[in-house]
């Protein structure tokens, strides 16, 4: 197998646990946050944050290298107008995701200690699960705008 295709097949796989680990914590998060059941939530929360720090973080870390070395071997410049465009995108996809990570700390802190002392959450659980709701928001475009600009690399004036 060929250095290209080996870091291709890597980029590849890394999007995809990217991608699907955010979208599947967060539907299981926002549905079980929506029926109410502490327990249910304080798990939820639990293994969502075991999962950002399991597959999120390397993943974070492997896309970008990984991009980058894929540029390198096809000789594509970085101020190609769909590069710039990924880069800018990916740069605001974190920016949302960092909060994010600290607001599933915070939230599981807050449903296994409603749990352990059996009392209601606390009204800033849920400003927190609005705000970590809407981060999601231009976090998950982003990625879909980034897959279609690795797929289709289109011609953009920068």
């Amino acid at each position: 197998m060929s250095t290209y295709l080996l870091v291709k097949w890597i980029h590849i796989l890394s999007a995809t646990f990217l991608f699907g680990t955010g979208l599947g914590s967060a539907f299981y998060k926002w549905m079980t946050d929506r029926g109410g059941n502490l327990p249910a939530m304080a798990e939820t929360n639990r293994l969502v944050v075991i999962a950002d720090w399991v597959f999120t973080t390397p993943t974070v870390i492997v896309q970008p290298i990984s991009g980058l070395w894929l540029l390198h071997l096809l000789g594509i410049p970085l101020d190609q107008g769909w590069v710039v465009v990924a880069i800018v995108l990916y740069v605001i996809a974190g920016l949302c995701w960092l909060p994010v990570v600290w607001l599933q700390m915070r939230m599981r802190d807050m449903t296994v200690s409603a749990q352990r002392h059996q009392q209601p959450l606390a009204a800033r659980y849920h400003r927190y699960a609005r705000l970590w709701f809407w981060l999601g928001v231009p976090a998950f475009f982003s990625m879909i705008v980034i897959y279609g600009l690795m797929v289709f690399k289109p011609v953009i004036a920068i």
